[in-house]
């Protein structure tokens, strides 16, 4: 075929310029030294994943001689070790081998010297694994601030900042101008990660990476922030995805913010803002955010309240001294006191926790701080602060207004006549005091002389003490036919005492102590009111049985209305017969019933946790131990019972205890159980409270059932896609209205989450968790719930 003369010159500037870009980018499996940096050559592993070369830094005129993954162009993203990552030489300079054999770029030698004495080992290759390997030396002997999968961690150290962070296998190092301490740190160290993405531990274990399975690109980096995070490579969207960090929350890196400066989050957790608190200012004139107080020399002090702002400090006895303060003044005194404190934290749990400050060092702000910080300031400070939220009263639905009688009027009788009555009155009550010890004494068993003259109840307000019979009488000889309800504490009968009330009789299983102590037990049981939990009346201890009296709750159990087995249909056209059946059916609570169900909840574990006398662990926070009364108040049962139960038949707080399905975390990981244990598993039943399903059952889910978690499916459905309207319970989702029930269910789905994280200190307490879905408190966006810790030992 012939060419006509018109199109024969651009023929020839095409294949002229093809050639040029094929040039361009020599890719090659071998090296001639010397390689100048603006050579725009390329050494490639022989499956085309890897490359190595001279690539720009910053400046077009600057070189950083580094190995990376091939095809993708972002240099920083794409880079896994460098030689002169902090000092890009000129374009003259080259990578060249010096007369003694050793491998340098310009004056730059490499890392732990690699030399070759021969000719034939003189050779730089690039293996299908990503490692530069020159003689019998490697790069992955001197790795930078990255791992790649099949690289070898143990005995290796990972640094960025020149030093400042540092990663040995198995702790997160800071080295700065205030301190030298640990951030983060791993019971076993990291040996090395595969490209499925798990971190193989030198125990056995393993931690896992949230897109685990997935064969895509991979690497273990040491961020310039500090953080130590995999990431993954999207080929769809072309961008690195972080699958698993070592510090969710970045303000606990220390040295991300300066002196004076308290560090918060932006949009996410993946971003960081660093403030000044009110009395400080940023100061002009310095390159870094530096906050200095508005009033340097204090006249006359006062403090201003940080509600969830911790001042860690460096370490030592230099910049921070703790005392023990049994009271808010003590440690406010404390600081006063000392001419070089700055401020202090105090935790308002009455046991003595108080910390003097002498330097504002790594600050931040964060949900989980439980103490509150006081600034000291000079009295004529104007700011107010903006940290608030951690101490502020509970407030309850149900004030209790106490009114007291005025006192009498000032008698004006006599001396002689007030000699006369308190005379009298001694005596009366002398004399009641002897016919009564007679009594008693005639008398031996105090119960039954308690039985025949109604003295049943204890001193202040104690519980009444039942007969057997009378409870046998009541329940109808503990019919089958008056069950309502069954329990891993016993049996629950309907029952009616001889005063026509309607009560529930428990009769306990397997419990422990004589008469004695279970009348102990019982009796501080009875002593926790709240509108929200259930009232115990009596108690029975006689004939070996132990059985609890409380009041009756008409409505039964809160899963009754959430869980319903599915739809009556009619069969044989006899509606009556089918009618029968709906009427066993609960009605269908509305959005503004179940919102007043789940604060009354949060109220009442508020309550348990933090102001009754004694602390009170539930242990078992489920639906069907959440009982409703005729106008749907919430009354949680069942609590304080875990004293009652017999060693052997009590599952030790140091392993699993409770309901499959709302356990928390740690009691899998046998670790310390604290009341975020009930956080966690009210965070369950806030979702099925939104949902209403099962959280065991999948939700039209293509992954696997053992891989299914139904917090992730609930916050990927309201973050990853938007919709909330996926997971609100379709027997009322037609009845949703985004401008009347929109904030409501965003608050209750937001607290549910942040509810059920996956460690204890990142969940908020009860009392914070109340504030939330009051809307009280500001929620932040929640951290998406993971079931790391299956292989986090």
């Amino acid at each position: 075929m012939s060419i006509p003369n018109p199109l024969l010159p651009i023929l020839v500037l095409f294949l002229y310029l093809a050639s040029q870009a094929s040039y361009a980018q020599v890719r090659q499996q071998t090296i001639v030294f010397p390689w100048v940096a603006s050579e725009n050559r390329t050494l490639v592993s022989n499956n085309s994943v890897f490359a190595a070369g001279f690539r720009t830094a910053n400046s077009s005129d600057r070189y950083v001689f580094t190995v990376y993954y091939a095809n993708i162009t972002d240099l920083p993203l794409s880079k896994i070790w460098s030689v002169n990552d902090d000092s890009p030489v000129n374009g003259s300079s080259s990578l060249f081998i010096t007369a003694s054999g050793e491998l340098r770029v310009g004056e730059i030698k490499f890392p732990g010297a690699p030399t070759s004495s021969s000719n034939s080992t003189r050779v730089l290759q690039l293996t299908d694994d990503g490692e530069l390997k020159f003689g019998n030396w490697s790069s992955f002997h001197h790795p930078t601030d990255t791992i790649i999968p099949n690289q070898n961690i143990s005995g290796t150290t990972l640094s960025v900042g020149g030093g400042t962070f540092k990663f040995d296998g198995k702790q997160l190092l800071f080295t700065g101008d205030y301190d030298e301490s640990m951030y983060y740190s791993n019971a076993n160290a990291f040996i090395n990660f595969d490209e499925l993405g798990m971190v193989h531990l030198e125990n056995g274990f393993s931690l896992i990476a949230s897109d685990y399975g997935d064969k895509v690109l991979r690497k273990l980096k040491l961020d310039d922030t500090g953080n130590l995070r995999i990431y993954s490579f999207d080929p769809k969207s072309s961008q690195w995805i972080i699958v698993w960090q070592a510090v969710p929350e970045l303000c606990r890196i220390k040295g991300t913010c300066g002196p004076n400066s308290i560090c918060m989050y932006g949009d996410n957790y993946d971003s960081t803002v660093c403030d000044c608190p009110p009395g400080y200012q940023r100061n002009s004139g310095a390159d870094d955010v530096q906050c200095v107080r508005k009033v340097p020399n204090l006249s006359s002090s006062k403090f201003l309240q940080l509600d969830y702002v911790n001042f860690s400090g460096a370490s030592g006895e230099g910049n921070q001294r703790s005392i023990v303060a049994w009271n808010f003044t003590a440690c406010e005194a404390g600081c006063l006191n000392d001419p070089d404190c700055v401020g202090f934290g105090y935790k308002f749990d009455g046991q003595g926790y108080c910390v003097l400050v002498k330097q504002l060092l790594y600050g931040l702000w964060s949900p989980a701080n439980e103490a509150a910080f006081f600034l000291r300031v000079d009295s004529s400070e104007s700011d107010q602060t903006n940290f608030t939220g951690l101490t502020s009263i509970l407030e309850t639905t149900c004030p209790v207004r106490v009114s007291l009688p005025l006192p009498p009027e000032e008698s004006k009788s006599t001396t002689r006549n007030i000699a006369i009555i308190s005379t009298l009155f001694a005596a009366e009550l002398i004399s009641g005091v002897a016919f009564f010890w007679a009594f008693l004494k005639k008398y031996v068993k105090y119960r039954d002389m308690a039985r025949t003259f109604g003295l049943e109840f204890l001193p202040a307000g104690g519980p009444k003490r039942f007969s057997y019979a009378e409870l046998k009488t009541a329940t109808n000889d503990f019919s089958i036919t008056n069950v309502v309800g069954k329990g891993g504490f016993g049996d629950v009968y309907k029952g009616v005492l001889t005063d026509h009330r309607i009560v529930a009789v428990k009769c306990l299983k397997n419990v422990t102590g004589g008469d004695n102590e279970f009348w102990a037990e019982v009796t501080i049981i009875a002593r926790m009111h709240h509108l929200n939990l259930v009232r115990l009346w009596g108690f029975c201890a006689e004939k070996g049985q132990r059985i609890l009296v409380y009041e009756y709750v008409p409505n039964g159990s809160l899963d009754k209305f959430l869980f319903h087995s599915g739809k009556v249909e009619y069969t044989n056209g006899d509606e009556d017969v089918e009618d029968s059946k709906l009427l066993d059916r609960k009605p269908i609570l509305d959005w503004g019933i179940r919102y007043r169900i789940a604060l009354g909840v949060a109220r009442a574990i508020a309550y348990l946790h933090e102001e009754c006398l004694e602390w009170v662990l539930h242990c078992d926070i489920k639906p069907e131990n959440i009982l409703l009364g005729s106008d749907f108040c919430p009354k949680i049962s069942d609590f304080g019972l875990s004293k009652l139960r017999k060693k052997e038949d009590m599952v030790s707080y140091s392993r699993m205890r409770g309901t499959r399905g709302y356990m928390a975390p740690e009691w899998v990981k046998s670790d310390h159980i604290t009341p975020k244990a009930d956080v966690y598993s009210f965070g369950m039943v806030l979702l099925e409270i939104v949902t209403g399903v099962r959280n065991f059952d999948i939700q039209g889910s293509k992954m696997d059932s053992e891989d299914w978690y139904f917090p992730r499916w609930a916050f990927d459905k309201v973050y990853k896609e938007m919709n909330i309207e996926d997971i609100l319970d379709n027997q009322i989702k037609s009845s949703y209205d985004s401008r009347v029930h929109e904030d409501m269910i965003t608050r209750m789905v937001k607290t549910a989450i942040w509810c059920l994280q996956d460690r204890p200190e990142m969940r908020p307490s009860m009392g914070k968790v109340a504030k939330m879905l009051e809307g009280t408190v500001e929620i932040i966006e929640p951290q998406k719930p993971t079931i790391f810790f299956l292989g986090d030992e």
